[in-house]
């Protein structure tokens, strides 16, 4: 049955999204829809990463909480900033963290958290995992970046996946 639906959930939501995006439940959208469903996952299984091993759940909780609260008050940091005209310009630089988590997991975490936080852009990884090149908003301290970047965010998803 896992050869046949490798992802069931996923294949639950594209025939249910192809239902809705084409406003019709007849029957030949609805083998358009389980076609989809079924192929889809299939063709696509080969590309899908290897489950990642969350260590310690806990600290997952505190690194969602942590970004709730970074994504809230740089929201309020980057929109006070870009409205505010009258106001120093924004000192905008690429910063280049060097990296000790190595997970392919927890690196796709880290490129999530900080594309989802305003201010702050992954633009590159080294081929070797080891440094990180981020666009950011408005810096004042390089080396104090870094290392809140490293311990806000890092550290905690070091602990989850390796």
């Amino acid at each position: 049955m896992k050869r046949l639906f490798p992802a069931p959930l996923l294949s639950v939501a594209l025939l249910l999204l192809w239902l809705l995006l084409n406003l019709s439940f007849s029957a030949g959208q609805v083998l358009l829809g389980v076609l989809f469903g079924v192929l889809a996952p299939l063709l696509m299984a080969p590309l899908r990463p290897s489950h990642p091993h969350i260590r310690r759940p806990l600290t997952v909780l505190r690194l969602l909480g942590r970004v709730g609260i970074d994504l809230v008050t740089s929201n309020l940091q980057v929109g006070w900033q870009v409205w505010s005209l009258d106001q120093r310009a924004p000192r905008s630089a690429f910063v280049k963290v060097p990296l000790d988590l190595r997970d392919p997991a927890g690196l796709a975490t880290l490129s999530i958290v900080c594309t989802v936080i305003p201010g702050t852009v992954w633009s590159e990884l080294a081929l070797d995992r080891s440094l990180l090149l981020i666009h950011v908003f408005d810096l004042d301290d390089e080396a104090r970046f870094i290392a809140h970047f490293k311990a806000t965010y890092e550290r905690p998803l070091m602990e989850i996946f390796q």
